[in-house]
C-alpha cells in the first residue's frame, strides 16, 4: 500500500504531514511512501533526507495518482481531488462541519476522508489525537509571543537596582491549550490566573501553581469528549461580568474558549478591553472560529484602547518544525493501529469506535458524525 504526501500551500501552512524519520517507521512496516519534491524545504529538510529514509521522491501529479492513502494537514485543494484515485483514504484536519463542500467532493471522488478533529477523546485513542497535540503546542506559543510583545518581563526580580513585580496572565480556558498556557506561563514566573465554565478543572489548574477563578454561571459542564458546553447569552453575560475585574489587574490575557464544531463564543467585549491597563497584551486563540475578543483580526495584531489584540492565525504552523514532528507522530500511530503486516495494508474497520467515529465519507457518502 502506497502512502503519499505532497506540498501544503505555503501561504496559510508551514507544517508538513511527514518527516523522514517517522517516514522510516511507517516503511519498516512494509509501507511504500512517495512524497512531492519540496515538500519540507521551507524546513530545511531536504528531499535526500526522505530518500535516506527509503521515500520516493516525484511531483504533485504523480503522488496524487499513485497513493493508495494521502495525508496532509489541511484540507485537499479542490483542484488535487480529481487526481486522486478511486477508494483513496484521504487524511487531514477536514474542519468537517465548515467545510461540507470538500467533503461532498471527496464523497463524489470515491474518496474516503478521515478526520483528524474526530479522533475520540480514548485512553486508546491519546496516542493519535492530534487536535489535541496541536493545542498543546499553541498554547505554548501564545505564551512566547505575548511575553515577546509586551515590555515588561515576566518574573519577579531582585536587584540592586530593585524590585520588578512579576506579570499577571490570566488564562480564559483551560483545555489542553490552555494548560499549557498556564504551565508556560508558569515556568515563565508570572503570576498566573485561570479560568474555565467546568468545574471539574479547577484541580489541573491548581496542580499548575495557578488560580482558579470561580464565577457562579449556573449548570455548565462538558460534553461526553471532555469539550466545554456552550454557554447560554444569560451565561455569557454573568462570565464578562465576573471576568472583568481579572481582566483589569492583568498584563497579559490568553483566551482559548471554543465549541468543537460552531462558532467561538465572544469573551471579552470592547468594554473589557478597554477596561484593561495600556500597553496589555490579549491573545485570541480562537480568532480562526469567530474570535473571543471583539474587534480582534485574523490574522492581525491591533491595537484596542491602547491594548494589543493578537490575532494571528494557525498558532502551532508558527512552530512549524515540532508541530509537524507531533502530527506526523499521530498520523503515524493512527495508520500502524490499523496496520496488518503480513498484507501491508491499512485495515478500514469501520466497525471499530475509532475509525467509526473519525471516517467522514466513504462509498460515494458523507457521514458527518454528531456535533460534540
Amino acid at each position: 500500500m502506497k502512502i503519499g504526501v505532497i506540498k501544503e500551500s505555503l501561504d496559510i501552512e508551514q507544517r508538513i504531514a511527514l518527516l523522514p524519520a517517522t517516514a522510516k517507521k511507517l516503511i519498516e512496516k512494509g509501507a511504500e511512501i512517495v512524497i512531492e519534491s519540496g515538500s519540507a524545504a521551507h524546513l530545511h529538510i531536504s528531499d535526500d533526507e526522505y530518500r535516506t529514509a527509503g521515500v520516493a521522491v516525484t511531483d504533485r501529479l504523480s503522488v496524487l495518482q499513485q497513493s493508495d492513502i494521502l495525508i496532509q494537514v489541511r484540507p485537499p485543494l479542490s483542484a488535487d481531488i480529481p487526481a486522486m484515485k478511486s477508494g483513496l483514504i484521504h487524511i487531514s484536519f477536514l474542519d468537517p462541519f465548515q467545510k461540507t463542500d470538500t467533503l461532498k467532493a471527496l464523497a463524489d471522488a470515491d474518496v474516503t476522508a478521515i478526520s483528524m478533529e474526530m479522533i475520540p477523546r480514548t485512553t486508546i485513542a491519546q496516542k493519535m489525537d492530534a487536535l489535541s497535540s496541536q493545542a498543546s503546542l499553541a498554547g505554548y506559543y501564545a505564551v512566547i509571543l505575548a511575553a515577546e510583545r509586551i515590555n515588561k518581563v515576566l518574573p519577579m526580580m531582585t536587584t540592586p537596582a530593585g524590585t520588578l513585580t512579576p506579570v499577571s496572565v490570566f488564562v480564559i480556558g483551560a483545555g489542553v491549550a490552555g494548560l499549557q498556557a498556564i504551565a508556560t506561563a508558569k515556568r515563565l514566573g508570572a503570576r498566573v490566573n485561570a479560568f474555565d465554565t467546568r468545574p471539574v478543572v479547577e484541580e489541573q489548574v491548581k496542580s499548575l501553581g495557578a488560580k482558579f477563578v470561580r464565577i457562579d454561571l449556573g449548570e455548565t459542564g462538558q460534553t461526553q469528549d471532555g469539550y466545554a458546553k456552550q454557554l447560554t447569552p444569560q451565561q455569557l453575560e454573568l462570565q464578562r461580568q465576573g471576568m472583568a475585574k481579572i481582566c483589569a489587574q492583568s498584563d497579559i490575557v490568553i483566551t482559548t474558549a471554543q465549541v468543537f464544531g460552531k462558532t467561538a463564543p465572544r469573551i471579552l467585549t470592547s468594554d473589557m478591553v478597554q477596561g484593561m491597563k495600556p500597553g496589555s497584551i490579549i491573545v485570541d486563540m480562537a480568532v480562526e472560529s469567530g474570535g473571543n475578543v471583539e474587534g480582534s483580526v485574523p490574522g492581525e495584531e491591533i491595537d484596542i484602547h491602547k491594548i494589543r489584540v493578537i490575532g494571528l492565525r494557525n498558532l502551532p504552523g508558527h512552530i512549524a518544525l515540532s508541530a509537524s514532528q507531533m502530527y506526523a507522530n499521530n498520523v503515524a500511530n493512527l495508520l500502524i493501529s490499523f496496520w496488518n503486516t503480513e498484507t501491508r495494508n491499512f485495515q478500514l474497520k469501520l466497525e471499530d469506535e475509532i475509525l467509526n467515529h473519525c471516517v467522514v465519507t466513504h462509498n460515494g457518502e458523507t457521514r458527518l458524525p454528531a456535533r460534540r
